[in-house]
């Protein structure tokens, strides 16, 4: 069974074609290259009723695994991915959250102004990763070797069903 992931950036920017998208691409490019199978993707604004909207959709397919949302976890004003995401969780994984924080620290100090939050939502795994497509990049490999096992067990299956 592949991993089905779907990707949402967060960027008043982006959504209005006034940046490139960096993130959700590169997050893609991780998610394939770890035998992830890529689904969906879009780019929402700034706002808690769009990120949260997004979400749900998805939630609703029952194929979907993993949803991995890029920014919106800062310290700036516009910043409410967390505040969008936590309502929509029915279990919280904190320890997800302080591993990635942890490792994420090694590169750069400012790892410590994340405030990205990570769940459960019925058979969906939400994790929240920064904008910096860097921080993105290096914040998936830190989760690579636990997402088959965290996806098997929110779906109660063996560990070895799921594809890595």
């Amino acid at each position: 069974m592949k991993i089905k992931t779907a990707i949402l950036t967060i960027s008043d920017r982006s959504s209005r074609g006034e940046r490139e998208d960096l993130s959700g691409p590169i997050l893609r490019s991780k998610a394939l290259e770890n035998g992830l199978e890529v689904t969906n993707m879009a780019i929402v604004p700034d706002e808690i009723s769009a990120i949260q909207n997004q979400i749900l959709a998805w939630c609703a397919d029952p194929q979907l695994n993993l949803i991995l949302t890029t920014g919106g976890t800062g310290f700036a004003p516009r910043d409410v991915t967390p505040e969008a995401v936590r309502p929509l969780l029915e279990r919280l994984t904190p320890g997800v959250d302080e591993l990635i924080r942890q490792r994420a620290q090694a590169f750069s100090v400012h790892a410590a102004l994340s405030r990205a939050i990570s769940g459960i939502r019925g058979k969906v795994f939400i994790i929240n990763f920064p904008g910096n497509p860097k921080a993105c990049a290096e914040d998936f490999d830190t989760l690579s070797e636990i997402l088959p096992h965290a996806i098997a067990l929110i779906n109660e299956l063996p560990p070895n069903v799921i594809g890595h």
